[in-house]
């Protein structure tokens, strides 16, 4: 099959670029070089000389904070980009993904949220995410959409590869414990998108994380121990942390939808970890 993935320099791109040598599928990777996703003309030119049979959208806005004082560069980038970009590919009959976030719900739940919860964003980030899954459904309602969290890898800036760097050159690092969720490392997303290319399910939203229950606190932990860092990792709360945009206290998601659907199981947070950490290692950092 002839795949399009756009956003393919960010760190889910990169993940896909990574381990689509596995799979006999022709891809093609674009990123606002090859392809500028705001523009319905330019998209539609693309898709229809393409010929695609799947376009995999990892594009987003993710700066959470920035996104606070740039509404219109999130809007642009996390709703107008998957709305063209699902029309597009309703229009040459190109089954479409969409990567979202678990950023659309309020994080005030004390029970995993499952896709039919309400969604309820407290952020920028999180309310265009939210228009960008709604327009997407309202034009292609065959669309798929995977609600991802805690996305980290080997690319890019993210938490994981902060923490690696904190831990080999501080004493101590001050991280929340009041914050929960799952991290994802890509590449298991990534193995998970490709799932959905070769048995498309029939329902329309998904969520992906990797299993188990975390805080950033114990996430942080985990790392100075696989990395052997004395560096100490000191419990704060949230409000001794203040950010720009507030984040979601609990965003624990329910994964039984995709498990069946894929018939599968999902590796669990730390073995992702381990696997990027020593990726990390191979590849000198």
């Amino acid at each position: 099959m002839k795949i399009l993935v756009t956003g393919s320099n960010g760190q889910l791109g990169q993940s896909i670029q990574k381990i689509s040598s596995s799979y006999k599928h022709e891809f093609t990777f674009t990123d606002i070089e090859e392809l500028d996703v705001t523009n319905d003309e330019e998209i539609d030119t693309y898709l229809k000389k393409g010929e695609f049979d799947f376009l995999i959208n990892c594009v987003a806005y993710t700066a959470v904070d920035n996104a606070e004082n740039d509404y219109d560069s999130a809007l642009a980038l996390n709703a107008t980009a998957p709305y063209l970009l699902a029309k597009a590919a309703k229009k040459y009959k190109t089954r479409f993904i969409h990567i979202s976030t678990d950023y659309v719900f309020d994080g005030k739940s004390s029970i995993p949220y499952n896709s039919k919860s309400e969604t309820n964003p407290k952020t920028i980030y999180g309310n265009t995410k939210a228009q960008g899954e709604k327009k997407v459904l309202r034009c292609n309602k065959d669309a798929k959409i995977i609600r991802t969290s805690w996305l980290y890898s080997e690319f890019g800036q993210n938490f994981v590869k902060t923490m690696a760097k904190l831990g080999a050159t501080k004493s101590q690092v001050s991280v929340v414990f009041d914050q929960v969720g799952t991290p994802t490392y890509a590449t298991d997303l990534a193995k998970m998108i490709m799932r959905f290319v070769e048995r498309m399910p029939i329902e329309s939203i998904f969520h992906f994380s990797n299993e188990g229950v975390c805080s950033w606190y114990d996430f942080a932990r985990k790392i100075m121990e696989i990395k052997q860092f004395k560096c100490k990792v000191v419990p704060i709360l949230t409000k001794d942390y203040p950010t720009i945009a507030k984040r979601p206290a609990y965003t624990l998601m329910d994964k039984t939808e995709i498990k069946q659907a894929m018939s599968c199981e999902i590796p669990h947070w730390e073995d992702g970890l381990k696997e990027c950490l020593d990726c990390l290692v191979k590849m000198g950092n």
